[in-house]
């Protein structure tokens, strides 16, 4: 046992337990996450979750720590999801709805969540309210990263992976004591496609194209706020508190 949640429930779901269970608390924090590409979502989500001692449910994490459960472990929906996965289809709004569902021990669990990864449509979210209402729990928030998209190419833009270990530099923030060479095996580093400007603006337009609607969604709820990424992760994360905090 360890003193870090591992959280097997969500990522394993059926009878699975974590290791270290939230402890209850009075006002567990409950958010939904959403940002696009570039804006470090991730390492807020894991900055909130230890602020406010909540976990952090990635359904991104589920689809990955899915492929080393064995066959028999996996639950209906995971296992679909898999063979749709496999053959390069879809994961269908309805069958991502099931997988949450499946984990509404996570939802209601009383040390509170942070929801990353999902909804991703308004389908998504309608459904995922009648799950709440289910478990008689209520979201404080949901909050939108934001930031402009120069700032984003300037971010993904900056990316240096090495072509051989696959470490990960930036020209900027962490670069290569030599340039173009990784400091850890001397391969050559590149610009992935995913990184390149051209890229990123594709990916933004897609990203603001499909989110649009589930910010305008939550925006009529009045739950929705605002969060502009600062510099550097801390400064992000105390605008987040403070926004927080005239919410919940």
């Amino acid at each position: 046992m360890t003193n870090q949640n591992d959280r097997a429930t969500w990522l394993k779901g059926g009878c699975a337990n974590c290791s270290v269970p939230p402890a209850d608390k009075k006002d567990p924090a409950r958010f939904i996450l959403l940002g696009p590409p570039g804006v470090g979502k991730g390492t807020q989500a894991s900055l909130l979750a230890k602020h406010y001692g909540a976990c952090h449910l990635s359904t991104g994490d589920v689809f990955r720590a899915a492929k080393s459960i064995d066959a028999c472990e996996r639950t209906p929906a995971i296992d679909e999801a898999l063979t749709l996965m496999k053959h390069g289809a879809l994961v269908g709004d309805d069958l991502v709805v099931q997988m949450v569902g499946e984990r509404s021990r996570c939802i209601n669990c009383g040390g509170g969540f942070l929801l990353d990864g999902f909804p991703r449509t308004v389908s998504q979210a309608e459904a995922f309210d009648g799950i709440l209402q289910e478990e008689g729990v209520t979201l404080d928030a949901v909050i939108s990263y934001e930031l402009p998209i120069e700032k984003i190419i300037a971010r993904l833009g900056g990316r240096r992976t090495c072509s051989k270990c696959k470490a990960v530099f930036h020209v900027e923030g962490l670069p290569p004591k030599e340039e173009g060479i990784c400091d850890h095996c001397g391969g050559e580093l590149f610009t992935r496609e995913d990184d390149k400007p051209e890229t990123i603006r594709v990916r933004m337009e897609a990203y603001e194209k499909s989110t649009q609607p589930l910010i305008d969604y939550y925006e009529k709820q009045g739950i929705l706020v605002h969060v502009e990424c600062g510099e550097y992760p801390d400064e992000t994360l105390g605008r987040s508190l403070e926004i927080l905090k005239e919410v919940s």
